[in-house]
């Protein structure tokens, strides 16, 4: 296991320094990883840099408290800006798809209330889940090695959101029966959007204001995928195409032969040996 990686909000300690661990960070070292005093950690607070770290208190309640030692630069941000519209969905599936969207590089999220998603929520329950999902997001940057943690914004309507003329931002819509699918042969777009329906997808009416508003139409093959499985295979996409997931030219890739008509497709498992 690596060092553990802890965000700080708004870090400015110098080397020697002592830094007091809000009550996440803090139970997280003592009680999920069971950390001691004297063990190394790595702090980050949002810019691309980390710091050294060693646990000087760990009490069995209250603060952890870290020396903090030697800044690091650090550079894991894609070169594409992606903004993620994800329809609220229901149970866990919301937290999967922001936890995976920000190890794929998302640099922005923007929940969607929609006519087939998870339930408005009021004003004291919206909040509470707001702080849930931007722990989600603190999270994913802790394991994956982000610096920067992306904006977890409020909830908006389907009707609030307008692509700027000046934006100069590629919007795609995911949506199984689209006509085509990502624009393989575009340039590299500046800032790219990605909408996200709900379980069902967006309703007519929904799809009608996002086109009007800028959005076009794309497929992602010529399978239904589950809400949290488009946005994230979109991601994925985007950032083999345009981002910082390697520069694997996929056509140039040799497709795995298919067996002729009336030859049977042998089990490649039944060719290896079984252990004695």
């Amino acid at each position: 296991m690596g060092t553990p990686r802890i965000y700080v909000p708004d870090l400015e300690a110098t080397e020697g320094a002592l830094v007091t661990l809000d009550a996440r960070a803090s139970h997280h070292l003592r009680t999920v990883l069971r950390k001691t005093r004297g063990a190394a950690v790595r702090l980050f607070s949002g810019g691309d840099w980390e710091q050294d770290g060693v646990l000087v208190e760990i009490p069995r309640r209250g603060p952890v408290r870290v020396r903090v030692g030697a800044k690091h630069p650090v550079s894991r941000e894609s070169p594409l800006r992606t903004v993620l519209f994800q329809a609220v969905s229901r149970g866990e599936r919301m937290d999967f798809t922001i936890q995976k969207a920000v190890e794929l590089g998302v640099s922005r999220i923007v929940p969607l209330w929609s006519e087939r998603g998870a339930r408005r929520l009021p004003p004291d329950r919206l909040q509470r889940r707001l702080d849930h999902w931007r722990g989600v997001a603190i999270a994913a940057c802790e394991q994956c090695g982000r610096t920067r943690v992306p904006e977890i914004a409020e909830p908006r309507e389907i009707g609030q959101i307008t692509v700027s003329s000046g934006a100069r931002a590629l919007a795609l819509l995911l949506e199984p029966n689209a006509p085509q699918g990502v624009p393989t042969a575009s340039p590299a777009p500046r800032e790219l959007w990605l909408a996200a329906g709900p379980e069902g997808g967006f309703s007519a009416a929904e799809r009608d204001h996002l086109r009007a508003a800028g959005f076009v139409g794309v497929r992602l093959g010529p399978r239904t995928l589950r809400t949290e499985t488009a946005a994230l295979a979109a991601m994925a996409a985007v950032q083999i195409l345009w981002g910082d997931l390697g520069d694997v030219d996929l056509q140039q890739v040799t497709p795995c032969p298919r067996p002729a008509a009336g030859e049977v497709d042998e089990d490649p498992l039944r060719r290896v040996p079984a252990s004695r």
